[in-house]
């Protein structure tokens, strides 16, 4: 059993990427592990002639998946990009191990990412033991990625600010990342390119440039289109992240997922699910991943305070703090929708009372 909290992707898959890559017979692109073919099947799921079955990692259109991987052959990058929580980093991560085998060639976009963390640093004690050289250059991930042919990732890349953004021009346009200071420079191995995320829903965006957009091609990954959908997701990924941290609770119940997820796209949609009663939106964005949050607070709540059975109590306080981002407005349209909706629905006075109690 693992020791660490969380395995990378092609280490918590290898077995099925063993597996596809031992069928894979279809032409691979200059150091790509497996075939366009197999990549997408290693997201979406499915089963080999040998008879192995390959878990799906994301649930949604496979032409979506499929535009993002054929990206990824060619000599453009690839934007994921949508509202938070619509898996994008958990999407790049896995196709850059199913690509490249390593996924851990990272850049974390924030407000106070540098331009050293897209290009290369210093150590510094070399540098002012030895003056500038390759041996006191510290390589970026995309620095890394450039030089092995892999698969560089930039997460949240509309955090960064602008100047360092448009660092990544050069290396997207020529393939390259000039060292001025040692009048040399490093030229991406065939097989490397870099997948970044954004969204434009968070405060403290920063717009791409033009020049930087023309070098990225866009795919919008959407919120799940059905209550089936969103409801496959959490109860697998719940499942997943229980197994992970040993959880000791039964696996949560589908009727509870199911109250979850209707909560969240009816606040999201502003209407409820039989479209009658139009109902007020809070400021939050109730994704997917925070309904696969609340589950597994509540299972955890049910694990070591509970009989170990995922009840309305337990799910109460997940679904409070999803909600209630703004103290003031959101805990209005909170109150309203319990008692316009919750209250009223057959089968949910459980639920009703036990978010009031909180409330």
């Amino acid at each position: 059993m693992p020791t660490v909290l969380r395995q990378h992707a092609e280490d918590q898959y290898a077995e099925e990427l063993a597996a596809l890559a031992a069928s894979d017979s279809r032409q691979r692109p200059p150091n790509w592990r497996l075939s366009p073919w197999a990549v997408t099947t290693y997201i979406l799921g499915g089963t080999l002639d040998n008879g192995v079955t390959i878990s799906p990692k994301y649930v949604g259109s496979r032409r979506l998946m499929e535009v993002a991987v054929s990206t990824l052959a060619t000599d453009r990058a690839l934007l994921l990009l949508g509202v938070p929580g619509t898996a994008k980093t958990w999407v790049a991560e896995h196709l850059a191990a199913a690509i490249a085998g390593d996924s851990t060639l990272l850049v974390q976009g924030t407000a106070g990412t540098s331009e050293e963390s897209v290009r290369y640093g210093w150590n510094y004690a070399r540098l002012l033991a030895e003056g500038p050289s390759m041996q006191a250059l510290v390589p970026s991930p995309i620095m890394r990625a450039m030089e092995h042919g892999k698969i560089g990732r930039v997460e949240e890349l509309t955090r960064v600010p602008s100047e360092v953004q448009d660092s990544l021009i050069t290396i997207l346009s020529e393939k390259t990342l000039p060292i001025p200071e040692l009048n040399s420079e490093v030229q991406a191995t065939r097989g490397f390119n870099i997948i970044a995320t954004a969204n434009d829903r968070d405060r403290g965006v920063n717009e791409l440039s033009g020049a930087l957009k023309r070098r990225f091609n866009t795919v919008v990954l959407p919120l799940p289109a059905t209550m089936e959908a969103e409801v496959e997701i959490v109860q697998r990924r719940s499942a997943e992240i229980g197994r992970a941290l040993e959880i000791p609770a039964e696996p949560p119940a589908l009727e509870e997922i199911r109250r979850i997820v209707t909560i969240f796209r009816e606040l999201r949609n502003g209407v409820t699910a039989d479209g009658k009663t139009r109902i007020k939106s809070p400021g939050s964005t109730l994704s997917t991943a925070e309904a696969i949050s609340v589950v597994n607070n509540g299972i955890a709540l049910a694990a070591h305070f509970g009989d170990g059975k995922l009840r309305a109590t337990d799910i109460a306080s997940g679904l409070l703090g999803a909600v209630v981002k703004d103290p003031v407005q959101d805990q209005i349209v909170w109150k309203e929708y319990l008692e316009t909706v919750v209250k009223e629905r057959d089968g949910w006075k459980d639920l009703y009372r036990a978010c009031r109690e909180l409330s």
